[in-house]
């Protein structure tokens, strides 16, 4: 998937306090602020500085966008862009079937975390 990890600060000093540094410290290592936005840096050849062959290497502490994913207000209201996504994603369409409303408050969840996005 391409795209950046975008963090609440909430996320910010959840994923520090996992990994033992202060939120100043782990924004300095791996954050790249805007005047609006706060987003993981991506390093070089990779998508994200945790992302490993094994998942997330801060599973406990994952940003909500993370958490969250695939339900992404934009991915649950268009069909075409959820078959899309599937046929990347080899989450969607295995383990416990989750039922539209959850899915949709996931999504809710989404827009009170990053209400600039939607």
């Amino acid at each position: 998937m391409e795209g950046f990890v975008y963090l609440t600060e909430a996320d910010l000093v959840k994923a520090a306090a996992y990994l033992e540094l202060s939120p100043e410290e782990f924004e300095r290592r791996y954050v790249y602020r805007t005047r609006h936005q706060r987003r993981l840096r991506k390093p070089r050849g990779s998508q994200c500085e945790f992302l490993t062959e094994g998942g997330c290497g801060i599973h406990p502490a994952k940003p909500t966008q993370c958490r969250l994913f695939p339900y992404w207000p934009h991915l649950l209201s268009s069909r075409r862009e959820w078959e899309k996504t599937a046929k990347w994603c080899p989450g969607i369409g295995q383990g416990e079937l989750v039922q539209i409303g959850e899915a949709h408050e996931r999504a809710e969840e989404m827009k009170t975390a990053y209400p600039n996005f939607f």
